[in-house]
């Protein structure tokens, strides 16, 4: 895997370090190295050369640095003289460049220099501003060829194999947020992200935000159930890849029950409320919900209970049951 070294004048590498743990999970072969007030070249240099060292492989490292010529770039420039071949540094460090960098790192094979080409476009398309007319307006770039369908396409007409492929099903009470729209998107690879929720597609604000939410080069819908469950069996959407989001268990249980062929379930948060207990950090449960994932269970649905692609999964009837037994003792 190729390693990263984040370099930056004061704490900034550290902070955006966390950042991007927060919403990749952990990394293994990423080093956050930092100049502080009172260090000078040879102290930075030090510790990027000790972070390269750790690297299970030296020869595919990946430098972004805060700011071009600054001593952190000028330090990792002169240990990329002698590795102008395998490695690669960028600056202007930012979250987008990191996340794009993190998800990069997946594809098997990939280089130091090919995540670099990879990552710039991440790092400018992350520059955004309220109101937009701030920003000079650029001519467009021509859109990409894509599979999915677009425009008024006729009934009955196949796209692909007729049948729509669910990269990711997930669970999750907060819907298209930061890990999803970075980390699941960056894993998954969609062409598409579905919303299903009966009540969000008819909340005009929650629906605008969720489509503004998604990230470049993929397009995100808000649907009622009833709709995802036409789309499932509509060959038209037989080419398009989707990342589908519930934010409950039992939407999703209605969406199996009309028809949609999932056959597994990536459970990511449920917030706490009222009436629900906490099984882990992120999962609350009530009887509703534990009478659900029973059933889904029962229907042969497997479940992947990770908030990002990089933690270890949990047994999710495992936590249903510790839910079970915390909402005996309260009655």
């Amino acid at each position: 895997m190729v390693g990263i070294i984040l370099a930056s004048h004061g704490g900034f590498a550290e902070g955006i370090y966390q950042s991007g743990e927060m919403i990749f999970g952990k990394q293994e072969n990423v080093k956050a190295c930092i100049l502080k007030p009172s260090e000078g070249p040879d102290d930075i240099r030090k510790k990027m050369e000790d972070a390269i060292a750790s690297f299970d492989d030296p020869e595919q490292v990946l430098f972004l640095i805060d700011l071009w010529s600054g001593t952190p770039f000028n330090q990792a420039s002169n240990l990329f003289a002698e590795h102008k071949d395998t490695w690669a540094i960028v600056t202007g460090l930012n979250l987008p460049m990191l996340i794009e960098a993190y998800g990069a790192r997946l594809q098997d094979g990939i280089t130091a220099r090919e995540i670099a080409k990879q990552i710039v476009g991440s790092a400018k398309d992350g520059i955004k501003t309220l109101p937009e007319g701030l920003v000079p307006k650029k001519e467009a770039p021509k859109a990409a060829e894509s599979n999915q369908p677009t425009g008024a396409i006729p009934e009955g007409t196949v796209l692909g194999d007729g049948h729509i492929k669910f990269g990711l099903v997930r669970i999750d009470s907060r819907l298209l947020h930061g890990q999803v729209a970075t980390a699941w998107t960056k894993s998954v690879r969609p062409d598409r992200i579905i919303v299903v929720s009966d009540n969000v597609s008819k909340d005009k604000l929650r629906k605008n935000m969720i489509i503004q939410a998604a990230p470049p080069g993929v397009r995100a819908n808000v649907v009622p159930i009833k709709k995802m469950i036409e789309v499932s069996k509509d060959p038209r959407f037989g080419a398009t890849k989707a990342l589908v989001l519930f934010e409950n268990p039992e939407d999703a249980l209605k969406a199996i029950e009309g028809g949609v062929d999932i056959k597994t379930l990536n459970i990511g948060s449920m917030a706490h409320s009222e009436g629900k207990v906490a099984v882990n950090k992120v999962l609350s449960l009530n009887e509703k919900d534990v009478e659900t994932y029973d059933k889904l269970n029962e229907m042969g649905i497997k479940f992947d209970v990770r908030k990002v692609p990089n933690d270890s999964p949990e047994n999710m009837m495992d936590l249903v049951n510790k839910a079970r037994e915390e909402l005996a003792k309260k009655k």
